[in-house]
């Protein structure tokens, strides 16, 4: 499960770390964080795919999301027996505080 969550936060978080620095041209010395190169990667990537290249980063983004989203349910689907176990003891907690909230009420104050 370790590598899973690895195998998928590595690749997003580098891909969310560079397209914000280039983005915003902070490039610290290095060329590929470089305004120049978000745009030059962004026209290569259009062009191999035949649309404009503007219409790339919410592409990707929605793809990000997604695999996000799978990736969740899997990570869900597999630890369902410890995720059930505690809904039920923080719903048993909620009763339980419930329970004694009532018995205290403010109307047997002398």
């Amino acid at each position: 499960m370790k590598w899973l969550l690895i195998l998928w936060a590595l690749p997003v978080t580098l891909l969310a770390g560079w397209y914000g620095l280039s983005y915003y041209d902070m490039s610290f010395g290095f060329f590929m964080l470089t305004r120049e190169s978000h745009d030059l990667v962004f026209r290569i990537y259009g062009h191999i795919l035949g649309i404009p290249p503007e219409t790339i980063p919410p592409l990707v983004a929605r793809a990000i999301v997604v695999d996000s989203l799978i990736v969740f349910a899997i990570i869900g689907w597999r630890q369902r027996a410890a995720i059930a176990a505690w809904w039920q003891a923080r719903r048993a907690r909620a009763q339980s505080s419930a329970g004694l909230a009532s018995e205290e009420s403010l109307s047997s104050a002398p």
